[in-house]
């Protein structure tokens, strides 16, 4: 900030070289692709601050990028012209992202964002890897499972009058209903052999001989 020698209004100098010449705007209507009329409507709106400014018109993305001459009526556009109405919608005005022309390397994203790069590069500063928490075991649901018999079932949750019952039904066998001694009877008994998958036989080869 500089003041005048006089004790008059204080000025104040601003430099616009750090921010870019163009605008990104957004979610445009999509008969602005298409109408000539509605495009020259739009085009006249930033023609006003800048007589050379040029657009590119994006239909996949429903944008259009606005090129300025300079920076401070792209600074100036933004200002005047973001969130006003154009054809019955608010239209947004972003300044379009700064790219470095001749630099054979991409700029390196933000340090605070990089744990989020997977892998990450490297952890924020102060993270610690969590241990993993012990497994509770209900023994007392295994000891009432494992004395459950073929039919039988075991309540592990009593009803409310706001929630339902959690019960466990034992499945029974393709036999139907056996006792624990039939059960363990049919462990000694041969099983049925399984049936062996034959693989189908390849052809003969027989070698062709070209002239």
């Amino acid at each position: 900030m500089q003041q005048s020698e006089n004790g008059g209004e204080a000025t104040v100098d601003v430099q616009f070289t750090d921010l870019p010449n163009a605008l990104i705007a957004c979610k445009v209507p999509e008969d602005l692709f298409t109408e000539s009329s509605l495009k020259a409507g739009f085009e006249a709106l930033f023609h006003s601050f800048d007589p050379k400014v040029q657009f590119q018109y994006f239909k996949s993305f429903r944008r259009v990028r606005i090129n300025f001459s300079d920076a401070l009526a792209a600074a100036e556009a933004r200002l005047r012209l973001h969130k006003t109405n154009f054809n019955g919608k608010e239209m947004r005005l972003y300044f379009a992202q700064m790219v470095h022309i001749g630099s054979p390397r991409l700029e390196p994203p933000k340090p605070e964002k990089q744990f989020l790069i997977s892998p990450p590069a490297s952890p924020p500063v102060g993270w610690e890897q969590s241990q993993d928490a012990t497994p509770v075991i209900n023994y007392d649901l295994l000891c009432a499972v494992s004395k459950l018999g073929p039919g039988e079932k075991y309540e592990l949750h009593t009803a409310t009058p706001t929630t339902p019952s959690v019960v466990v039904h034992v499945c029974e066998d393709e036999h139907g209903k056996n006792s624990a001694a039939e059960v363990s009877d049919q462990d000694d008994r041969p099983h049925p052999q399984r049936l062996k998958i034959i693989q189908t036989r390849r052809p003969d080869y027989t070698p062709s001989v070209e002239q």
